[in-house]
């Protein structure tokens, strides 16, 4: 589920995405390559900047893999769910690369989206 964004709400550039774990908070999973700007267009219509409270609230995510230099997103909230392809490598339960948003998909919702941990790979999130 998309959780954050970089860029602006109006003008998403990639999604940070999440799993809600068996606790019901929501984990980073991954971050998408830069989104087209049909995509972005599309999306920019969809989003809604989080309000107070938001899981992530206060966590700081990095610029790529292993890097210590801040990422600068906007929260949003997560009630999108986005169809994905990802490459296999993971660590912890988060795919190393960047992953390619495919659609969103408005037909699930997002309880429908297995648990963070689930199976051997993260499920679409």
């Amino acid at each position: 589920m998309v959780g954050a964004i970089t860029g602006t709400v109006r003008r998403p550039q990639t999604l940070v995405l999440g799993r809600l774990d068996e606790k019901g908070g929501l984990r980073p999973v991954g971050r998408s390559t830069p989104l087209r700007p049909d995509t972005a267009r599309d999306l920019a219509e969809r989003l809604t900047p989080a309000g107070p409270g938001h899981p992530w609230e206060g966590v700081r995510f990095a610029t790529s893999w292993g890097s210590r230099t801040p990422l600068d997103v906007a929260l949003v909230e997560p009630a999108l769910v986005a169809e994905i392809m990802v490459d296999t490598a993971q660590e912890r339960g988060s795919w190393r690369h960047p992953v390619r948003f495919a659609r969103l998909r408005l037909d699930v919702a997002v309880t429908d989206v297995p648990p963070f941990g689930a199976g051997a790979e993260p499920a679409s999130s």
